[in-house]
């Protein structure tokens, strides 16, 4: 048993070290970090209707990290897409996050998994995806209950292969 962990734990270190080592060395964000080149994502609910958002690509570890730190609003047509490249536990939080967020736990087929709403600003509690998902959309607080989008509903954009 000992044995089987110590090769997971082996396995995982050339993953775990060179992220571990970007956040060490990153330094502490001070302020919201500039806008990022946006993309069209759409949100096809359960009933039919799509909704239409214009949103931030959080690609670069760097750029996920600060996510939507420091920012006093978002806008209801936009949001950031924090795209983690495969699919995986996403594990977030609102520190030094100003507004409260939905978070949209979508994954690798575009469908949504789990949301978390009107999340608390500035809080350190952790916010989990409950399973592997390809990325988190943040989203203005309030607006999943607003617009009805629920668990099940298609999120449609380039990463996950259903672009229109």
């Amino acid at each position: 048993m000992k044995r089987r962990y110590l090769l997971a734990l082996a396995a995982a270190l050339p993953f775990a070290i060179p992220a571990l080592t970007t956040w060490a060395q990153s330094p502490e964000p001070t302020g919201p970090q500039p806008e990022l080149p946006k993309e069209k994502l759409i949100i096809v609910g359960h009933g039919g209707p799509e909704h239409v958002f214009n949103v931030e690509m959080a690609i670069k570890q760097e750029q996920q990290i600060v996510g939507e730190m420091f920012r006093t609003s978002v806008p209801e047509d936009g949001g950031m897409l924090f795209d983690w490249g495969f699919a995986h536990d996403s594990q977030m939080w609102m520190r030094n996050t100003l507004v409260p967020l939905d978070m949209v736990f979508i994954n690798a087929d575009g469908s949504i998994r789990a949301i978390a709403e009107n999340t608390t600003p500035r809080s350190l509690a952790v916010i989990d995806s409950h399973g592997p998902v390809r990325a988190t959309l943040e989203l203005a607080g309030g607006l999943t209950a607003k617009l009805d989008i629920r668990v099940g509903d298609t999120v449609k954009q380039r990463i996950f292969g259903n672009a229109p």
